[in-house]
Formats: structure tokens, sequence, C-alpha cells
């Protein structure tokens, strides 16, 4: 991918979830909804404070990550969807 994020600003692509509810019932497509799980592919170079340093981001490329089911961007890069949404939306990095 040839693109690279500004500042705090990270780019997600969605993990997809299940097709299979616990119980075993198989989810159609049309009542699935959009996964709020998703891997880092890219990271800005972070945001800067008051006095001008660089905060250098949280996430990094390759951390499985939750954000909020409204937060980011979407946007379609050589075919694939991805989010950009700042690192502030990112609600945590899963272990």
């Amino acid at each position: 991918m040839k693109f690279r994020p500004l500042h705090d600003r990270v780019v997600i692509k969605r993990i997809d979830a299940e097709a299979k509810s616990a119980g075993g019932i198989i989810i159609p497509d049309t009542a699935k909804e959009k996964p709020q799980e998703g891997e880092v592919v890219a990271v800005g170079g972070g945001a800067r404070d008051a006095q001008g340093t660089i905060q250098k981001l949280d996430v990094a490329i390759g951390d499985r990550v939750l954000f909020g089911k409204w937060s980011g961007n979407e946007v379609r890069l050589d075919g694939v969807d991805y989010l950009v949404m700042k690192e502030s939306d990112v609600i945590g990095v899963c272990a």
C-alpha cells in the first residue's frame, strides 16, 4: 500500500466477524453488522503537543484494535476497504 497517514491518524483494515453465532446459527450477510475490530496497517508520525514536540503513537503496525461503530472515514485503496481514523478513536489494543 502506498499511503502514509499524517500526524496522529491510523489506517485500519476491518477483520471480518464470524458467520456463525455462539449457538451455531448461521448469520446471513444482510443481518451482519460491520465489525468493530481491525488490524492497523499504517500509522502517522505522531501528533504535536503545545511545545511542538512530536508525541509518538501508542499503536503500531500489526496491532489488533477495537474501535467505535461510527469511527473513522472509509476509503478504498487498490480495491481494498480501509478505515482512516485518529488514534484517539481507537478504544484499545487486543492482547
